[in-house]
C-alpha cells in the first residue's frame, strides 16, 4: 500500500477524524469525546459527490450542442459523481489539516482535477472542494453526502432543524419539476432552496448539537432510512448539469466549502 492509499488521521482535543482516500476519499470516521457520529460501512461515512450530485437525468447532460451519455449508476439515472469511486491521493496531511486530489478521468468526458480539503478544530470541521479544468469549460457540480447516524447508542433519535424557503417539488423520477413549493414535513428525499446559505442543525437531545452550513443554497435533506439521515451541502439541485448549470473555466474553478460545528449537550 503506497502513503496515498493510506487512511488519514486527525485530531485535537477530543475531535477523531479518519479520510480514506483509497475509497473515494470519504470521511470513514468522525468521533466526538469517543462517539461515532456517521454510519459505519464502505458505503457510508460521509462521500463526495463530484462533478456532479444527486441524480443526472437518464445520464445525459449537454455542454454546448454536445451530448453526453454517463454511467447509468442509479439507473435510469447517473447518481453523485465519479470522485466517490475513484482512489485519490495525498497532497499534504498535518495533525489538523489535510488535502487530496484526483484527475477527472473516464467516464467524465472532461479533463481536470478536484481537490478536497479537510481542517479540524475541537469544536468544528470544514470541508472544502475545488474542481478546475485542463482544458475546456464544462458543467460541474460538487457537495458532501454525509450519513449521520440516527442514535447515538442511546438517548433519543436526532432531531433536524432548518428553515428552507423552498423545496424543489420532487416528480416520479426523484428528480425536480422545475417547480419551488412551500417546504413540507418529513420524511425527506428532498432538495430545498436557503438563498442566505445552508443552516441546518442536527440535535441528538442530552447528546449532541450538530450545525451544518454553507455559502451554497443548496441543501438534500434525506431521513428515509432507519440507521442514519443526511444533509447534503451541494453546489446545485439534483439535476443540475441540465438545470442550472454552473460551468468550471479556464479562469474560474469551481469552489464550495461546508463546515460542521458541534457542541456537546
Amino acid at each position: 500500500m503506497s502513503s496515498s492509499e493510506k487512511d488519514v488521521r486527525l485530531s485535537v482535543g477530543d475531535a477523531e477524524l479518519t479520510v480514506n482516500p483509497a475509497n473515494g476519499c470519504r470521511i470513514s470516521s468522525l468521533r466526538i469525546g469517543g462517539t461515532e457520529l456517521l454510519r459505519q460501512g464502505e458505503r457510508y461515512g460521509c462521500f463526495p459527490m463530484v462533478p456532479w450530485c444527486g441524480r443526472t437525468e437518464n445520464g445525459q447532460f449537454h455542454n454546448g450542442g454536445v451530448l453526453h451519455q454517463l454511467p447509468l449508476t442509479a439507473p435510469p439515472h447517473a447518481i453523485h459523481g465519479t470522485g466517490r469511486d475513484t482512489a485519490w491521493r495525498t497532497a499534504r496531511e498535518s495533525a489538523t489539516e489535510a488535502a487530496f486530489y484526483y484527475d477527472l478521468a473516464d467516464p467524465w468526458p472532461y479533463p481536470g482535477r478536484v481537490t478536497q480539503t479537510f481542517e479540524l478544530t475541537e469544536s468544528s470541521l470544514t470541508l472544502a472542494f475545488g474542481v478546475e479544468t485542463y482544458g475546456d469549460s464544462f458543467p460541474a457540480q460538487a457537495g458532501w453526502h454525509p450519513w449521520f447516524r440516527r442514535n447515538l447508542g442511546s438517548g433519543e433519535d436526532v432531531r433536524i432543524d432548518f428553515d428552507a424557503a423552498w423545496q424543489e417539488e420532487r416528480g416520479e423520477n426523484h428528480l425536480p419539476t422545475g417547480h419551488r413549493i412551500p417546504p413540507l414535513a418529513g420524511p425527506w428525499d428532498d432538495c430545498f432552496g436557503m438563498p442566505d446559505g445552508v443552516d441546518v442543525t442536527l440535535t441528538w437531545p442530552e447528546r449532541l448539537e450538530l450545525t451544518v452550513k454553507s455559502r451554497t443554497e443548496w441543501v438534500v435533506v434525506y431521513d428515509e432510512q432507519d440507521e442514519a439521515v443526511c444533509v447534503e451541502p451541494q453546489s446545485g439541485p439534483p439535476n443540475g448539469l441540465n438545470t442550472a448549470p454552473r460551468y468550471v473555466t479556464p479562469i474560474e474553478p469551481l469552489e464550495i466549502a461546508t463546515t460542521w460545528s458541534w457542541r456537546t449537550l
